[in-house]
C-alpha cells in the first residue's frame, strides 16, 4: 500500500483517537502528546512516519515559553482570580439584584450585567457560574423565578467571560492565528502582510460580545411580557433603597476602572496586551488591598491558583504541539485542505463545515482542547482561501462558547449542577440552556452574514 495513503489513514485515525481517549477521561495533554506518539510509532513501523521530524518540539517549547505575547496569560489569570478572592463579585451580584430587582425580569437582568462586568475583569468562566450560582439561584427561587430560565440565564451569563476581553482563549487564538497568517501570506508572494494581533482580535470581539449580552437580556425581557411569572419582581426595603447609591458607587466604580484601564489601554494602542494585563493584575491587588483582603495567605492562593492554571492550559500547548507535528508529517494536513477545497460552496461550504465540526466537538471536548487541536490543522487551510484571521478567530470565538452551553457536557452545566439544590433537576438545567444556546445561533449568524462586527472596530480603532 502507498506510504502517503497510509499516513492520511493513520492521522485521521489518530484524530478520533485522540477524541476517543479524551472521552475516557484521560488528562488531555498527556493523551494529545501520547497517543500522537503511539500513532507515530505506528506510522514509523508503516514506513509513514520519520521521527526526525519530532527534533522541532524543542524549538517550539522554547518559543512558546520565550513568547512575550503569551505573558498575558498568567498576569490575566491572576487578575481573575485576585478579583475572585476579593469577593468582587458577591458585591457586583448583590447591589446590580437591588437595583433591578423591583422590576419583573430585573433579576435576571442584574445577572447578565454582572457576568459582562466580570468576563471583562475576571474572564474565569468557571468561577463565574458557580459565584453567581452560589448567591443568585438562591435569590432567583425566592423570589419566584422559573429554575429552567434562572438556570439559563446564570449559565450563559457565566460564558460571556470566552469572548468578551479579556479571554485567555483569545489571546492563545490570537497568537497561533498571527503566526499561521504570517506563514500563509509568505507562501502566497505576500512578504509583507498586515500583521494580526492578540490587541486586534480583542477589538474584533468586543462587539459580537455586547451583543450577546443584548440577545440575552432582550430575552429575558421577552419573558418578562409574555410569561411575568417565570420572572418576578424582587421585593425591596426602604433601607436598602436608601443605601442603594452609595452601594453602587463602591461596588461599580472599582471594577469599572479597571476594566478602562485594561481594556481601554488595549483598544486605544496605548499599550499591549501584555503590558494592559500587568496593569489588571497591579489593579487587582490595589483592590483586593483597599477592601482589607490582602494578606499573605491570600496572596498564597491566589498565586498557587494561578501557577495550577497556567501550568494546565501551557502543559496542553506542549501536547499539542506534539499532535500537529505528527498529524502534519503523516500528510494530515494535505488531506484536510483536499476535503475541504472539494466541498461545495468553495469558501463558504469549508467555513461552514469547520464551524459544524468544532460545534459538535464542543458536546465533548473542553475549549482549549479544540482550538489546540482543530485550529493548526484547519485554519492554515481557510487563511489561504484569503478568509479574514480576524474574522476567523472572532467567528471561533462565539462558535466555542456554546462549548460550555450546550448539553450533554457543557462544562458550565456541570459547575452549576454541582451548586444549585437538589430541588433543581438536570434536566431543568439542560432544559432552560436550550433557548441561550439558539442566541448563540442567531450571534454566529449575524457574525457570518455581516463580518463587519469584528472587522470594523480594530480597523477603526488600531489602525490609526
Amino acid at each position: 500500500m502507498d506510504t502517503v495513503l497510509i499516513g492520511e489513514v493513520l492521522a485521521v485515525l489518530m484524530f478520533f483517537g485522540i477524541i476517543a481517549v479524551l472521552m475516557l477521561g484521560y488528562p488531555v495533554a498527556f493523551s494529545l502528546a501520547g497517543t500522537s506518539l503511539i500513532f507515530g510509532v505506528i506510522g514509523y513501523w508503516l514506513g509513514a512516519f520519520d521521527p526526525s521530524n519530532l527534533s522541532s518540539i524543542a524549538g517550539r517549547y522554547v518559543g512558546t515559553m520565550v513568547n512575550e505575547v503569551l505573558v498575558a496569560v498568567p498576569l490575566f489569570i491572576f487578575m481573575g482570580v485576585m478579583l475572585e478572592s476579593s469577593k468582587i463579585a458577591e458585591q457586583l451580584l448583590v447591589t446590580m439584584g437591588r437595583l433591578f430587582g423591583s422590576l419583573r425580569g430585573g433579576l435576571g437582568l442584574s445577572v447578565i450585567l454582572v457576568g459582562a462586568l466580570l468576563a471583562a475583569s475576571t474572564g474565569i468562566v468557571g468561577a463565574t457560574v458557580v459565584t453567581m450560582g452560589l448567591l443568585s439561584l438562591p435569590a432567583m427561587m425566592r423570589a419566584g423565578y422559573d429554575p429552567k430560565l434562572a438556570t439559563g440565564v446564570i449559565c450563559a451569563s457565566g460564558t460571556l467571560g470566552q469572548i468578551i476581553p479579556p479571554s485567555t482563549v483569545l489571546i492563545f487564538m490570537g497568537d497561533m492565528l498571527a503566526g499561521m497568517n504570517a506563514q500563509v501570506q509568505m507562501a502566497k508572494g505576500n512578504f509583507a502582510p498586515t500583521p494580526v494581533s492578540v490587541g486586534d482580535l480583542f477589538a474584533g470581539a468586543f462587539i459580537p460580545g455586547l451583543i450577546l449580552v443584548g440577545l440575552y437580556s432582550l430575552y429575558v425581557i421577552y419573558k418578562a411580557v409574555t410569561d411575568p411569572k417565570s420572572c418576578p419582581a424582587l421585593e425591596v426595603t426602604a433601607e436598602e433603597r436608601k443605601s442603594l447609591g452609595r452601594d453602587i458607587l463602591v461596588a461599580l466604580l472599582p471594577p469599572l476602572l479597571l476594566i478602562i484601564a485594561v481594556l481601554g489601554s488595549i483598544l486605544t494602542g496605548i499599550a499591549t496586551p501584555t503590558e494592559s494585563a500587568s496593569v489588571g493584575a497591579v489593579g487587582a491587588l490595589l483592590m483586593a488591598a483597599v477592601r482589607g483582603r490582602l494578606n499573605l495567605a491570600a496572596l498564597r492562593h491566589v498565586m498557587m491558583s494561578t501557577a495550577l492554571i497556567t501550568s494546565m492550559v501551557f502543559i496542553i500547548i506542549f501536547g499539542a504541539s506534539v499532535f500537529s507535528i505528527t498529524f502534519r508529517m503523516m500528510g494530515g494536513d494535505n488531506l484536510v485542505e483536499e476535503l475541504l477545497r472539494s466541498l461545495p460552496g468553495g469558501v463558504i461550504g469549508a467555513i461552514i463545515f469547520v464551524m459544524l465540526l468544532m460545534f459538535v466537538l464542543g458536546f465533548i471536548l473542553d475549549t482549549f482542547e479544540i482550538i489546540f487541536i482543530v485550529i493548526p490543522i484547519t485554519a492554515p487551510i481557510l487563511l489561504a482561501m484569503d478568509v479574514s484571521p480576524l474574522w476567523l478567530g472572532v467567528m471561533v470565538g462565539v462558535n466555542l462558547q456554546t462549548s460550555f452551553l450546550t448539553p450533554p457536557f457543557g462544562f458550565s452545566l456541570f459547575y452549576l449542577r454541582g451548586v444549585a439544590p437538589s430541588s433543581i433537576s438536570t434536566g431543568q438545567i439542560y432544559k432552560g440552556i436550550i433557548p441561550f444556546v439558539g442566541l448563540q445561533v442567531i450571534a454566529m449568524v449575524l457574525l457570518f452574514v455581516f463580518p463587519e462586527l469584528a472587522t470594523w472596530l480594530p480597523e477603526a480603532v488600531l489602525s490609526k
